[in-house]
């Protein structure tokens, strides 16, 4: 098998009517459709054959967004598969400015979704690899999303999965699967970016050693192990430090290389301009970390330190960083260098960027 294959994850793809005026938001949609722009026509002239992309396409669920990406993956040379995110389809029914749950499909329907009925679907994308896409956005009976697979689907993965034991199986999924970030299913900030009920998909994967799993929605570089399985989760084309992955299938390995957008037409130095942006606004971030469980600290003892961490998420964003932070109390320090690029003993494991997997261990 020799596939070579891109990622780019959380376009939140806005046109400029439609970019949320807000000062002091993270996402840099003023740059959506320009860095999109950029990392396709690199894309182009790399021999790809096929885009992967996990979800939080538009900025959120508007219908001229939508259509907008629509027509632009429409002049793509190569197939491109999508996932809703979050932010895809915020409302169960929509608006008179965004679509409805039900819309995604027809949106898609060359994107993976020729069945416009489900919001899940499978498709051999290359001879004996075959891609499974899971929707995991679901609505409470008041209306909530949630990020949760459904007991309908479960069954239907099984069902699908025990029918590709012979191929090699990619699953696209917008939620975080395995933990990223220490503690991250129990983290006040960072459960949310999690599937509900990942431990029930984990063991079903386990059962059918399914061994890759892509995701987006945290916004991070980072490639993170469950037993036999990795998850590569690829940060956001609109946030620090913009990145994307182009992917090998080869010689039994599944060779990965990121990329970075450095600079746009509108912004030569988008890589420093967004460092700080992060940077400037992390303090509320900072400040609910050292504050929550387990640091639980006071607002006086955070509002000291939580300059010290500015760079902070920047650097977790990049992937590969490691954390030492002395001027801090030491169990504080310790801590946050778990959050480093390190295996579960403590060592150095730069993995988040570029690194090979063996298919078959």
């Amino acid at each position: 098998m020799n596939v070579r294959f891109a990622i780019a994850s959380d376009l939140h793809i806005a046109l400029p009517e439609t970019i949320d005026s807000n000062a002091n938001r993270f996402h840099l949609t003023q740059f959506s459709i320009n860095a999109l722009e950029v990392v396709l026509q690199h894309l182009n002239t790399e021999n790809i054959d096929f885009l992967l992309l996990p979800g939080d396409l538009t900025q959120d669920g508007e219908k001229v967004n939508h259509r907008w990406l629509k027509a632009k993956l429409a002049t793509l040379p190569y197939p491109v598969y999508v996932i809703p995110g979050n932010h895809d389809i915020p409302s169960l029914t929509g608006n008179e400015t965004t679509i409805a749950v039900s819309d995604f499909p027809h949106y898609y329907q060359q994107f993976g979704y020729q069945n416009t009925e489900n919001l899940d679907y499978t498709c051999e994308v290359s001879d004996g690899l075959q891609l499974v896409a899971l929707n995991s956005n679901q609505f409470n009976a008041e209306g909530k999303q949630l990020g949760c697979l459904s007991e309908n689907q479960f069954t239907w993965l099984e069902e699908i999965l025990s029918n590709f034991t012979n191929k090699l199986v990619l699953l696209m999924i917008h939620h975080n699967v395995i933990e990223h970030l220490p503690q991250q299913s129990n983290h006040i900030l960072g459960q949310r970016y999690m599937l509900d009920n990942a431990s029930r998909l984990l063991s079903i994967l386990e059962k059918y050693q399914v061994k890759f799993i892509f995701t987006g929605h945290l916004h991070i570089q980072d490639i993170a192990t469950y037993k036999n399985i990795y998850e590569i989760t690829t940060g956001s084309l609109i946030t620090y430090p913009h990145p994307y992955r182009i992917l090998e299938l080869k010689d039994n390995q599944l060779i990965i290389e990121s990329h970075r957008i450095t600079e746009l037409p509108e912004k030569k130095n988008l890589g420093d301009f967004s460092a700080k942006w992060t940077s400037d606004r992390s303090f509320t971030f900072m400040m609910t970390i050292l504050t929550s469980p387990p640091l639980n600290l006071s607002v006086t003892q955070a509002q000291e330190y939580a300059p010290l961490l500015k760079h902070f998420w920047a650097d977790i964003a990049h992937g590969d960083k490691l954390f030492n932070f002395p001027e801090l109390p030491s169990e504080i320090n310790q801590y946050f260098q778990k959050f480093g690029a390190v295996d579960e003993n403590g060592k150095p494991q730069f993995i988040d960027n570029n690194t090979k997997i063996n298919l078959y261990q």
